[in-house]
């Protein structure tokens, strides 16, 4: 207990390190926090998940609440892979004995990171790992897969806008017989979504991914078709995409907002009226594939604290609700899912 308690102490303060070199943009200080674990013995995976992972999250909260820029967290992700390439040397030292698996993101999934995250752990547990790297196209996927015949697939989606395309990874997996883990924040806090949409497994963290692919079947049967009137109205208004996100963004009252608040940068505001309209047409894919309505109620409560962050008003949340309902007019099933979930989420921000 005591040497856990000591390893546990050591993560800890190896975590304080490591941020502290993210927020300096210091490569050597990152890379010597992890490792220096890494030589006193601490399993990669926690190095990954205790280190890298939670100080990732810890950047991403302080964009999200407008502490840090755009820039100062690529900056700080840059650092956070060449920490995370160190690890991978640590783990390339482990034999490869139990099979081969690939690593991929979904296609529109830009963090690599998460997915090379989760590589190393895998390496590091014995696995022979392909990694694709970001916005993996599905025919290439299916390629390698054909190519390789692995084992299984891990594929890491952290935006809602990329879960189409991910069905898309399962459905060719599955059908090659190969079973399918997926993760990340797109996923949210449990394993609904991935169930949904037809993966074998679903994976909190690197970690549990690991003990995860461990236990996944030899073969799977191929994924069940999901609802035909739901993937109908999907796929309808993935079609449509630009000419809904290019008319609620012109309507909506935060471009008036960004002309007339002077206390913050004009581009600040501006970018997150972009990410916030895509993001609230993405949280209406998901709702549609996988029937799972907080997507909608989560990006709700999402975009009223980064509202608030920015000195905007929250309430806008609502505006942007009811135009989207309005838009989806010829879409039956979205259009409920708005009018019934995107308050919730407004009304449960827990605005300050």
């Amino acid at each position: 207990m005591a040497e856990q308690s000591d390893q546990s102490d050591a993560v800890l303060d190896a975590l304080g390190r490591f941020d502290g070199a993210l927020a300096s943009v210091d490569v050597d200080a990152a890379v010597a926090a992890v490792e220096g674990l890494l030589d006193d013995g601490v399993d990669p995976a926690t190095v990954l998940v205790d280190v890298i992972s939670s100080a990732q999250r810890i950047v991403g909260d302080r964009w999200q609440r407008g502490e840090w820029t755009v820039a100062e967290e690529h900056a700080a992700t840059a650092v956070a892979v060449s920490a995370t390439e160190a690890v991978a040397r640590y783990a390339r030292r482990v034999p490869a004995t139990r099979g081969r698996v690939v690593v991929a993101c979904a296609e529109r999934e830009w963090h690599a990171l998460p997915a090379m995250i989760v590589g190393t752990a895998l390496r590091g547990a014995g696995w022979e790992v392909t990694l694709l790297g970001a916005s993996t196209p599905p025919l290439r996927l299916s390629q390698y897969l054909q190519d390789l015949g692995p084992d299984a697939t891990a594929v890491s989606c952290s935006v809602l806008g990329a879960l189409p395309t991910t069905r898309r990874f399962i459905e060719a997996s599955t059908s090659a017989g190969i079973p399918v883990v997926v993760g990340g924040s797109a996923f949210g806090v449990d394993g609904r979504r991935a169930t949904a949409l037809g993966a074998t497994a679903w994976a909190a963290s690197a970690r549990d991914a690991v003990a995860v692919v461990a236990e996944l079947p030899t073969v799977v049967p191929e994924a069940a078709p999901l609802p035909g009137p739901a993937v109908g109205e999907q796929a309808a208004l993935e079609l449509i995409h630009h000419r809904l996100f290019t008319g609620l963004r012109e309507r909506w009252a935060l471009a008036a907002q960004v002309v007339t608040t002077e206390q913050l940068p004009l581009d600040s505001v501006a970018a997150v009226a972009v990410d916030v309209v895509n993001q609230a047409l993405h949280a209406v894919w998901s709702a549609l594939l996988t029937g799972d309505p907080t997507t909608l109620s989560e990006t709700a409560a999402w975009t009223a604290a980064l509202l608030f962050a920015r000195g905007v008003e929250p309430g806008l949340v609502d505006e942007l609700g009811r135009l989207l309902a309005a838009d989806l007019r010829d879409f039956p099933l979205a259009r409920d899912l708005v009018d019934r979930h995107w308050t919730d989420g407004a009304l449960t921000a827990g605005r300050p």
